[in-house]
């Protein structure tokens, strides 16, 4: 990639301005500098008064540093003369670059890099990086580049110093073992070290001289070329096949696994000498003496995950019950049909159009769950297959996959900044590969707050990491952590775990300090800078001369560590510093890890021995995009799409896990848990790993249903039987490519009510559906290269920018994530494949121009005319962009997989209070109204959506029009009794019955799906409590303004749920108890109100009654108890605190019993219905 067209954003056509701080023309000088050698990097000084076309700088670098001494990195353009030796020492430059500035930019506005004097980073890791440019293979007809070391110098195999490069070496020594040059036996150098170690000594090293195997590249397209992993593929595909083959007919085939490790002692790997019985086998097998030989076909024949179905004994009955249930239901409404109430027909009609969709939403509820399954990973089999020694990976180093977290912030004033930094610090301490672990965390809010809590975070990490790796921690959350109960000695064998923990535990309260004094400092830092600056302006007005009482015009602006202009949201807001206009921001916190483990010191300053304990730390990285007026910028859902180009940039690794800035890793093997479904047989067609959601915070009662247990451990469970459970906005695991609107390799098509009609008038664009989808895996296995070629007969190839935008970065990282997500083709039932071992070799550097690349693709301007939103990354317009989301990777045919741990693998916070429940509810209700009028309903789905996958996206949508019937329904009691009527003219027989075997049924199914989806039944009656509060009242609220939405076109906006610490309380609970009045409390409220009036009427009429009517008096007396005992937690919840209920609870309830009596009594004389005494 060209200066340029860094510049640029990846070649797409923008306008730039004139730059005002340029380089100067002296011939490049060197600067000193502790961290960077002097004959490795230019060092150039800008100067702010210079000023020289933006065209001249953009030469030089595509990042430009204002005001300071920076490193500019060699480009294509401007190569400094210079030996491969100091290879190392370019890379420890470009990383001390990228770890200390803060990268900007934006629309019409130039990509600048700011140098934080003030930032605290971590080490800039640099891994190993051998076979660089160097001298040519000396074999003719070779170009390839000479055998490295990790040092950058070359290595040679024989003694005659004879140049030869990688591949031309394992012809070598396929064909002879000899030398080209020398025509020797190929032996070591040195006779005194071990022939079969690297030079150097490292085993980890890249080429051995008696190794037969090469290494693999370390570049990033040599190693990740698709067409050559793939033939590599087929070839062992064929091996197997070969060798089973041969196996059934009996002839002796020769086992090139077992060739390969048949011995193991001082010469290494080879069939030379047999092992002794006393030696053991290394290299990560653990084998005793005399034990039988790693059998590597079995090891590839076990899966990493398992299906298992609940058993027989409880899903039959259930089922049965599920058909028993749904019989009665037709004939009680066929009974109820052909039965009027001819005294009250305004009130039979109304419970029958209620009932009938009752049954309807059962049924749509209920047909999802007749398959539940549970699945469990096997993490034993998972480290065998990827991080132990095999045949195409002798180092035994980490094939696992890579892994971006992504993290969402929004307001630091609702989320508070201690508990994003807590839920960074989990996922950095995670049990998985450093190397393969990225973090980012997207600030759409563009506060200095959490930018600099982010970096407390990062110094922070430094010490709890190492300190968690060390004694085991879990879970990995500090604040969660030093709030256990119980003893924290326990399990814990390290004698010096005690004296860690104390100095742990005391940083950790130091760290919240500066995290909570962070605001104050923030304030005081911009006020006395402010106070500085407007000093200035004063003496400058009075040097120049002007009216000392005209008014001065100083920005009040917020201030960075460093004497800075903040480039987000300023404390003020003013132009480009708002919420919503600030430039894009991309800051590494912490840089890359290097390849190879680095371990500590037991020094004292370290506060804890880390001698034996690797403290590389991951990646981590500060995201804040572009935000512009006239703009829509889609909230959550574009935030994401912005991460997700971003990190395929920088990491581009190729599974993506988000979490909301709440939840935090409580257990430290789920990445490994997620990533065993990805990796399994025929994990290829999987687009996510859904994770349940559980809560920490919740009152022991829970009172509203905050856990929600009957939807994470039921319906989710019984989803994961059919197509794959629903995505839920937090703490799932994609497939990045999934998120490219790619078909999964393998599909099916299903039928249905709806597809038959498809089938019917479009059969054969199906055929060519089915076609495009091969040939659409197809050119996804192509390399980098042959993605950006242009031909004119493929089209679609053609569209390709048009489809994801122009950064051709981007473009190239798309079939690199493609092959590095496919599961290892070590068995002949793995169809799409990758070879063992291909992701063994280390990533490539993080550089300045990478990330003024990664700058471009924020911008706000990015996403005009592509795809993104409409079909690609997470889809907009809709509230509940999570559930559309998965919708539309299900309706492509791909899978999802459920996965429960046994240990919590996240845990987050919830509202527990009433008025903040109900708006989280009103805003999941809203977005599923929009679903239902949009084309993203359940009726419109493909052919290649299962039926009954479709009936549950179905019921996302109409589950909020529920509440219209549920309102009519919670009144018709209170009107029974007000009128002396009732929904039946009688309370016959058969109605009596039916209406127990209704009962009775819902409650066996309770029962047993109580049992296999393991929770209480304390549970599934809140569950049910809460339905009906909902029901009342957030969601009929969501139906009127989803309707306004459709038919007049007012947006929609909601209130985003509070995120604050209770900490300081005397009661963990206090938020329970606080009432905050919102109008959704008026429809429950009334509802209670006139049942309990209702209620008190009926009783007294029928009391004094001469001829009083017993039987529908308990009628209405039932059913308006069954109302009331649902909205019971409601009820508590209004009185607050020991019973304070707030004024204005007591003014409506006041108002709404005025109102229902006088009604009452002008609609219905009471004088003429007594006879007795009694009179109102």
């Amino acid at each position: 990639m060209s200066s340029a067209n860094a510049g640029r954003g990846g070649g797409g056509a923008r306008p730039f301005r004139k730059q005002t701080a340029t380089f100067s023309t002296d011939p490049p000088s060197i600067a000193p500098s502790s961290n960077n050698s002097a004959d490795s990097a230019y060092f150039r000084r800008m100067s702010r008064g210079d000023s020289s076309d933006m065209d001249a700088a953009s030469e030089v670098s595509s990042v430009v540093n204002v005001g300071y001494t920076v490193v500019m990195p060699p480009t294509p353009d401007n190569q400094p003369m210079m030996g491969t030796m100091h290879n190392l020492h370019i890379n420890k430059a470009e990383q001390q670059m990228v770890t200390n500035s803060i990268f900007t930019g934006g629309f019409n506005n130039m990509t600048v890099s700011h140098v934080l004097d003030k930032m605290t980073d971590g080490p800039a890791g640099s891994g190993d990086r051998s076979g660089g440019p160097g001298r040519s293979c000396s074999m003719p007809g070779c170009d390839g580049n000479a055998i490295l070391n990790e040092r950058g110098e070359e290595m040679y195999p024989c003694e005659c110093n004879f140049r030869i490069c990688r591949d031309c070496y394992a012809d070598a020594m396929k064909a002879a073992g000899r030398c080209p040059g020398c025509k020797e036996l190929y032996k070591p150098v040195d006779e005194d070290r071990d022939p079969y170690m690297p030079v150097g000594g490292n085993k980890n090293s890249a080429i051995a001289a008696g190794l037969s195997l090469p290494a693999p590249e370390p570049r990033m397209d040599r190693r990740l070329s698709i067409v050559k992993s793939k033939k590599h593929s087929q070839q062992l595909l064929m091996r197997n096949q070969n060798h089973g083959s041969h196996e059934d007919s009996g002839l002796a085939q020769f086992d090139h696994a077992h060739w390969l490790y048949e011995t193991k002692g001082t010469y290494g790997y080879g069939s030379a000498v047999w092992p002794k019985e006393s030696e053991s086998y290394e290299a990560g097998f653990d084998m005793v003496a005399g034990a039988s030989l790693p059998d590597f076909k079995d090891r590839a024949r076990r899966p990493l995950s398992r299906k298992t179905k609940i058993p027989a004994g409880i899903l039959s009955p259930y089922r049965l019950l599920a058909v028993v249930r749904f019989v009665v239901l037709g004939m009680f409404l066929a009974w109820r049909v052909s039965h009027p109430n001819t005294d009250a027909m305004w009130l039979w009609g109304m419970s029958i159009i209620c009932e009938i969709w009752f049954a309807f939403s059962w049924i749509l509820d209920q047909l999802p769950k007749l398959s539940p399954i549970n699945r469990a990973a096997d993490l034993t089999v998972l480290k065998e297959k990827f991080e132990q020694a095999t045949p195409d990976n002798p180092s035994g180093r980490s094939d696992l996959p890579g892994i971006d977290v992504f993290v969402s912030t929004a307001d630091p004033e609702k989320e508070p900044p201690l508990v994003t930094a807590n839920t960074i610090l989990s996922i950095l301490a995670t049990e998985y590969p450093v190397e393969k672990l990225a973090c980012y965390l997207s600030d759409d809010g563009g506060a200095l707050l959490t930018f600099e809590a982010l970096a407390e975070a990062a110094s922070f990490a430094r010490l709890w990491i190492p300190f968690c790796r060390k004694h085991d921690i879990e879970p990995r959350n500090p604040e969660s952590y030093f709030n256990l109960k119980g003893d924290p000695t326990k399990n814990k064998v390290r004698q010096d775990f005690v004296k860690d923990r104390r100095r742990v535990k005391r940083e950790y309260d130091e760290f919240k300090v500066r995290i909570n004094s962070l605001p104050d400092s923030i304030r005081r830092r911009s006020d006395a800078y402010n106070a500085h600056e407007e000093v200035k302006a004063r003496r400058n007005q009075m040097e120049s001369g002007l009216d000392p009482n005209e008014p001065l015009k100083v920005v009040k602006a917020t201030w960075m560590a460093d004497g800075t202009h903040w480039p987000g949201t300023w404390l003020t807001p003013s132009a480009e510093h708002s919420k919503g206009d600030h430039a894009g921001i991309i800051q590494v916190m912490l840089a890359p890890p290097s390849y190879d483990p680095a371990f500590g010191s037991p020094d004292e300053e370290n506060l804890i021995d880390t001698s034996e304990v690797d403290i590389r730390l991951p990646m981590l990285v500060y995201v804040s995009r572009e935000k512009r007026p006239g703009y829509d910028h889609n909230k959550k859902a574009g935030a994401m799409n912005a991460l997700v180009r971003s990190s395929a940039i920088m990491s581009n690794g190729p599974f993506i896990l988000n979490l909301d800035c709440d939840h935090y890793i409580y257990n430290s093997m789920a990445f490994r848990e997620g990533i065993c479904f990805m990796m399994d047989r025929g994990g290829e067609n999987i687009c996510y790993v859904q994770f349940p959601q559980r809560f920490e915070g919740i009152d022991p009662n829970d009172r509203y249903a905050n856990h929600n247990t009957v939807f994470f451990d039921g319906n989710m469970r019984a989803l994961d039987g059919l197509q794959g459970p629903m995505y839920v906005g937090t703490g799932c695991m994609f497939r990045r490519v999934a998120l490219y609107a790619f078909d999964p390799p393998r599909f099916k098509e299903h039928g249905g009510f709806c597809s038959i009609l498809c089938c019917c008038c479009c059969r054969s664009s199906s055929r060519r559906r089915r076609k495009q989808v091969h040939s659409n895996t197809k050119k996804m296995e192509l390399d980098s290269a042959s993605m950006m070629e242009e031909d004119d007969d493929d089209q679609e190839m053609q569209l390709v920018p048009k489809k994801y935008g122009a950064s051709t970065a981007f473009l190239m990282s798309i079939p690199k994530a493609e092959f590095q997500g496919r599961p290892l083709a070590d068995h002949p039932g793995v169809k799409f494949g990758r070879p063992p071992g291909a992701l063994t070799a280390p990533r490539e550097h993080l550089e300045p121009s990478t990330i003024a690349e990664a700058i471009s693709v924020i911008s706000c301007w990015y996403e005009d005319k592509t795809e993104w939103g409409g079909s690609v990354g997470w889809i907009y317009g809709s509230v509940t962009e999570d559930v559309v989301t998965g919708y539309r990777m299900h309706n492509r045919g791909w899978r999802s997989v459920y996965c429960v741990t046994k240990r919590d693998a996240f845990r987050g916070t919830a509202p527990i209070n009433l008025t903040d429940r109900l708006q989280q509810v009103l805003r999941w209700a809203t977005g599923s109204v929009e679903i239902f009028f949009s084309r993203n309903n359940g009726l419109l789905a493909g052919s290649r959506m299962k039926v009954l996958q479709r009936v549950a996206y179905l019921n996302v949508g109409i589950y909020p029009f529920t509440s219209i019937f549920l309102m009519v329904y919670c009144f018709l009691p209170a009107l029974s009794l007000f009128t002396d009527q009732f929904i039946v003219q009688t309370l016959d027989v058969f109605f009596l019955i039916y209406l127990l075997v209704i009962t009775i049924t819902l409650c066996l199914l309770a029962v047993l799906e109580v049992k296999w989806a393991g929770i209480t039944l304390e549970e599934w009656w809140r569950n049910e409590q809460f339905w009906v509060i909902g029901g009342t009242s957030a969601h009929i609220a969501a139906v009127l303004q989803g309707l306004l939405k459709v038919i007049a076109g007012i947006d929609i906006s909601f209130t985003l749920t509070s995120k604050a610490a209770t900490e300081g309380e005397d009661d963990e609970f206090a938020e329970l108890y606080d009432i905050k009045w919102t109008s959704l409390m008026i429809p429950p409220l009334t509802i209670m109100m006139v049942n309990m009036i209702a209620i008190a009427v009926a009783a007294a009429r029928t009391v004094y009654a001469t001829n009083p009517s017993w039987s529908k008096l308990l009628g209405g007396l039932f059913f308006s108890l069954w109302v009331l005992m649902h909205l019971y937690p409601f009820a508590k919840g209004l009185m607050g605190r020991r019973g304070r209920t707030p004024t204005i609870i007591w003014v409506w309830s006041g108002l709404i019993a005025i109102t229902i009596s006088l009604l009452w009594v002008a609609i219905s004389n009471p004088q003429a219905q007594f006879s007795s005494g009694f009179s109102l």
